[in-house]
């Protein structure tokens, strides 16, 4: 899906230049949308759970620099849309997609998705695994080797693994239906097991040792990695990368508050955190 131009969530929403998309920043010489007085309802922002890091600190220093405070809900951007559809009181909504906040927004309540950020796939093996860039799918393949993945179309991350195995038959005739079948759907579904409170849920699972190679976004491996030094991180190769998106929207009729933070995700500041996590450039 082409990136969407988002709006500057002023009163009027008027369209932002190309800029905001290609710099992520204001177009020179337009006037910030002024953060709203501090004693405001706080403003609920849902996010993909591979966002927790980056929201957390954007949001951090949101509420510093403006008063106003901020609540973060983080799950599989699936599960989340399902939760908005159900009437959750989300007025901002980060997906690890543009697929999920598009459905929202065909469905009249809220904006256009923009493309915030991008991430890339990367495998999470087990430091006993022989593996490298050239021979992750043949690792994967290999009948012993139990492979992880999210939760299809509940969590994005699976969806992308998904397409992953698709790109898989160009190189290896029969890999997709191999790779589909064998696939363990370890996280992001609603009845996924929760790693406890503070755990990075890849260093977890990998931990719990229910796979041995778990494809997941290369920010969350790096992290996983840093909690579990034993833990590989491998770069998938070009021809079967798949890129990932991450859509931001807000709900139409929004707070002022709520327009103000979503504009800070697109600015400088925000996007610098993005960059330093690992995260790239819209």
């Amino acid at each position: 899906m082409p990136a969407t131009r988002l709006n500057a969530w002023g009163a009027s929403w008027p369209m932002l230049g190309a800029a905001v998309l290609s710099g992520c920043a204001m177009q020179q010489g337009a006037a910030p949308v002024k953060a709203p007085a501090a004693g405001a309802d706080p403003v609920q922002v849902y996010a993909a759970g591979s966002l927790r890091d980056a929201l957390t600190e954007i949001a951090r220093d949101h509420e510093a620099r403006t008063g106003q405070k901020v609540v973060l809900t983080f799950a599989a951007s699936g599960l989340l849309r399902e939760r908005i559809e159900q009437g959750a009181p989300a007025q901002v909504f980060a997906s690890a997609d543009t697929k999920h906040p598009q459905r929202l927004a065909n469905q009249g309540q809220w904006q256009a998705p923009v493309v915030f950020t991008r991430n890339t796939l990367c495998a999470l093996a087990q430091g006993a695994v022989a593996v490298t860039s050239d021979t992750l799918l043949s690792t994967m393949l290999q009948p012993q080797v139990r492979l992880g993945i999210s939760t299809p179309k509940a969590d994005p991350a699976g969806d992308y693994a998904w397409a992953l195995f698709q790109k898989a038959d160009a190189l290896q005739p029969g890999a997709t239906v191999r790779l589909e079948t064998k696939a363990l759907q370890l996280t992001g579904g609603a009845n996924s097991a929760q790693a406890p409170a503070g755990r990075n849920t890849y260093a977890w699972v990998m931990e719990q040792n229910r796979a041995d190679v778990f494809l997941t976004y290369c920010t969350n491996a790096v992290a996983a990695r840093a909690e579990v030094p034993s833990l590989q991180v491998v770069a998938v190769p070009e021809a079967l990368q798949v890129g990932a998106a991450y859509g931001l929207t807000v709900r139409a009729g929004a707070s002022a508050q709520a327009q103000a933070f979503a504009q800070a995700v697109l600015q400088p500041p925000a996007q610098a955190v993005f960059r330093r996590l690992g995260f790239a450039a819209p």
